[in-house]
């Protein structure tokens, strides 16, 4: 039976940073004022110790569950955040916001310069994973929470939980970092080069200034149509597409012949719909540009309480099995309380949006442990 929805809800926003108080990046350049958008679901407890901070993935955004008013579809986490659900809405309070960079809501390069009056475009300062969290430590502040229970997010969004532990680790309780890694290898910074090439090769994208004209739709869908074959495996697009025709026969020609041509075309097509582009080069470059191997995600010396739950799917191959292994290698080299899953499924990368039933077991197991006292602390195999 599929549990209810948390229901309507409402983008807010929060301002800070005004000049002459800009937040100071990590390349050392200032931005402000900075707005993010944000959500959250369900109630603060008596002592502040029920919030979640929900992380979203590349193309994410801070809308993860419920819907907004006259919307078909709801968040891009529904399934996972909401009564009795993963991260249950009864018991903790949910939060989630669009990162600096991003296209929908928060600060990033459409947003209007203060200073020009027009769009940042490409004099939007270069932004990284830490420049995402040190704004959130923000909107947190601004909450009123002094300790989040749990970061909790998948892609990009496992990166910022585990910027949080190198950041802020007095400000968490524990990590849910979900089939992602301590930076990117050759491969996966190859492909996020690809996608923007893609971009910046399209007349259109005029050096980022698009802004009020034509914008670069198809250079941003072949982008898109990239990453989606990356977040599949081999045998999800075998049982979802085949060889299967659009027609009876080949057109002999360039059209779309096959069933997984459409469905690649269709992605870009929608993509560009909701997503500036400039935003897709600022938020990959923040990708490749992260890095907590060595001593960065726990420095020599440092002496930090938190929980993990590290999390991987067998057929992922943009993020493979390995790299949420050495993830969990430097926590025990640490001696910290890591709990490793891998998660036997054929989705590919898509699985962390996927694989419902098998997480919503081990995060409430896992959260349940952290906020009760209670559920199974050992290795979970699926």
């Amino acid at each position: 039976m599929k549990k209810q929805s948390i229901g309507i809800v409402e983008t807010k926003y929060f301002t800070f940073a005004a000049p002459p108080d800009e937040m100071v990046l990590e390349s050392g350049q200032k931005l402000g004022p900075i707005t993010l958008a944000y959500e959250t679901y369900g109630e603060l407890d008596q002592n502040r110790g029920n919030a979640v901070l929900a992380l979203h993935a590349f193309s994410g955004d801070a809308h993860v569950a419920g819907y907004h008013k006259g919307d078909d579809k709801p968040g891009w986490w529904d399934d996972m955040i909401g009564p009795e659900k993963a991260l249950d809405t009864n018991k903790y309070f949910v939060i989630c916001s669009n990162v600096i960079g991003g296209c929908k809501g928060s600060t990033g390069p459409s947003s209007i310069n203060p200073e020009t009056g027009e769009p940042y475009a490409l004099d939007f300062p270069v932004i990284t994973i830490a420049d995402m969290v040190n704004a959130q430590r923000h909107l947190i502040d601004h909450l009123g929470i002094n300790k989040l229970l749990c970061v909790i997010g998948g892609s990009m969004g496992g990166m910022q939980a585990l910027q949080w532990v190198a950041a802020r680790p007095k400000m968490i309780r524990s990590a849910i970092p979900i089939a992602t890694a301590l930076k990117h290898s050759p491969q996966q910074i190859a492909f996020n080069e690809v996608g923007r090439q893609a971009v910046m090769a399209d007349p259109a994208w005029n050096h980022g200034q698009y802004y009020g004209k034509s914008r670069p739709e198809r250079g941003l869908a072949i982008a898109r149509m990239i990453g989606h074959i990356t977040y599949m495996s081999d045998k999800s697009m075998e049982t979802k597409f085949s060889r299967k025709l659009k027609e009876k026969d080949y057109s002999y020609g360039f059209q779309t012949d096959f069933e997984v041509e459409g469905y690649l075309r269709y992605q870009g097509d929608s993509f560009v719909k909701r997503f500036d582009a400039n935003s897709y080069l600022y938020i990959t470059k923040a990708i490749d540009y992260f890095d907590l191997s060595g001593q960065n995600l726990i420095p020599a010396g440092t002496n930090i309480d938190v929980h993990f739950l590290v999390i991987a799917f067998q057929s992922d191959w943009l993020y493979p099995p390995y790299q949420s292994q050495e993830i969990v290698r430097k926590l025990k080299m640490r001696h910290m309380d890591a709990t490793y899953i891998e998660i036997k499924s054929t989705y590919g990368h898509d699985a962390f949006l996927l694989e419902v039933e098998e997480e919503t077991m081990l995060i409430r197991h896992f959260l349940n442990r952290l906020y009760y006292g209670t559920g199974e602390p050992d290795l979970y195999e699926i």
